[in-house]
């Protein structure tokens, strides 16, 4: 979804790389407006030494959390705290939770129910429970980040201590079967009187179907130029549309 005009920006640290924060911000920014910035650790560990620099300079709020237990920490407690206290002034229409945990899938239901916009970024290993509780998810391996010197050895603690995708998670989340149905579905529901649906109405069906498709996943930069790549299940034509708008239309091709 474009165009919204209040989004809460809410960041675990713990659970977010710093090298992707700048691009994070630039991704959420394609959908509107950033009222709220705010990122959530115990600033007293070494592990977040390198993320002071980065929060001044993005203007990003920092909430510090003491871990009350030795070896637990509760800053999704405090993330999930402030976000059902922002929904409750009635402010904002769309909440952004940057982490790759399921603990926080209660959390995105519950926001989802309030009839808000609900994004979610983090890794590919994210369980799918959080990836399917927001109306969009976005993998940080989708984003292209810039690594500074001050970022340098928090993203060497980072890729030390990053837990790694096992085979059966990196495929599922590259299946273009998966994609191929939900286009072939797409198609069968929104086709006009010449079996052709605009890439615009397929495109948010997936994503309502599947709210962690990204394109560029699969090494696209756009749905078009996915089904552009493949001549023997689509057929496209463009036409032009309101001002100097082309609109992209697909049919799928019919076995024999």
């Amino acid at each position: 979804m474009d165009n919204l005009e209040k989004i809460a920006v809410l960041i675990d640290a713990d659970n977010t790389q710093l090298s992707k924060l700048e691009d994070v911000i630039r991704e959420v920014s394609k959908h509107g407006r950033i009222v709220v910035k705010r990122a959530y650790g115990n600033w007293k560990k070494e592990t977040l030494k390198n993320w002071e620099n980065e929060l001044k300079r993005l203007a990003i709020k920092a909430e510090q959390q003491f871990d009350y237990v030795s070896g637990k920490n509760a800053t999704d407690i405090a993330l999930v705290i402030d976000a059902v206290n922002l929904l409750h002034k009635g402010l904002y229409d769309a909440f952004v939770i940057v982490a790759s945990d399921s603990d926080y899938t209660p959390l995105a239901i519950n926001l989802h129910e309030s009839g808000v916009y609900v994004m979610g970024v983090g890794e590919q290993k994210t369980p799918e429970s959080f990836k399917n509780s927001c109306d969009e998810f976005v993998f940080l391996e989708n984003i292209s980040g810039k690594v500074t010197e001050s970022q340098n050895d928090n993203i060497a603690f980072e890729h030390k201590t990053k837990s790694k995708e096992t085979k059966a998670i990196r495929e599922e989340s590259q299946n273009i079967d998966a994609i191929h149905n939900l286009l072939k579905i797409a198609a069968d529901t929104y086709q006009d009187d010449e079996g052709y649906v605009n890439v615009s109405a397929a495109g948010a069906y997936i994503k309502r179907a599947k709210p962690d498709f990204d394109a560029r996943t699969f090494g696209y930069t756009k749905l078009p130029d996915l089904i552009k790549d493949f001549p023997e299940k689509y057929k496209i034509k463009r036409y032009p549309g309101k001002g100097t708008v082309t609109i992209v239309a697909y049919k799928c091709i019919e076995k024999r």
